[in-house]
């Protein structure tokens, strides 16, 4: 079978990736060993079925890779799907796995005074510049972003900005770094991701896999 007619399965590194796997699994899909194997360097796997292959990506990539066909399929979470919009993507649907939120943060001093409704004007660091500023638009607050792709909690800290945005789970990190949620942007789960134009052209197969996950996600729930 050549690498044009299998389907790649693409999912994120990371905490989703385990919340994932019990889900695919219920699909029927099971890696190679390899998949498992920590110290394993490879990105590309097999499956126990000959047409279906798993590439593990970070998960911001997870959406690229569905948008320009590389993969037919994807797990992505919301916040990723939301930045990119991308309207190549299909998002059938949510998995309820990997909540947490979107969040605006500031130092714990600065919000003892502060009014989030006053504001005209934020600087704000964040992955997230798109998300970020149509929600401030919507607002009627101009929002200058600075696009960070990490360490999102030091910016306040070394004087780059007053305030973030950023993905928050559990706020031990936040915390961690003198910070506090002042608003929330919108809540976040993983959801499945879907090429457009593969689901035309391969409808049957991808819909029985998207069939599958609904079972699956529906077992888990009930």
């Amino acid at each position: 079978m050549s690498e044009q007619e299998k389907l790649v399965i693409a999912l994120p590194k990371g905490r989703i990736l385990e919340e994932v796997m019990p889900l695919v699994k219920a699909c029927g899909i099971e890696p190679e060993a390899a998949f498992f194997d920590s110290k394993s360097r490879a990105l590309k796997f097999a499956t126990n079925h000959d047409h279906v292959e798993i590439v593990r990506v970070r998960s911001f990539d997870v959406a690229t890779f569905v948008a320009f066909g590389a993969a037919q399929i994807g797990v992505c979470g919301g916040d990723v799907l939301l930045e990119f919009d991308y309207p190549e993507i299909y998002a059938p649907l949510d998995l309820g796995i990997g909540y947490c939120r979107i969040c605006v943060a500031e130092p714990k001093d600065l919000s003892k005074d502060d009014d989030p409704s006053r504001w005209s004007h934020v600087r704000v660091a964040t992955k997230y510049p798109n998300i970020t500023s149509k929600y401030f638009a919507k607002r009627g607050v101009q929002a200058e972003c600075i696009k960070l792709n990490g360490a999102m909690e030091l910016a306040p800290n070394m004087g780059l900005c007053s305030r973030i945005v950023d993905l928050v789970s559990t706020g031990s990190t936040l915390k961690a770094n003198g910070l506090v949620e002042v608003e929330q942007i919108c809540e976040i789960t993983s959801r499945l991701a879907v090429n457009r134009t593969a689901l035309k052209t391969r409808s049957e197969e991808i819909k029985d896999l998207i069939e599958k996950f609904r079972e699956a996600v529906n077992d888990v729930s009930s």
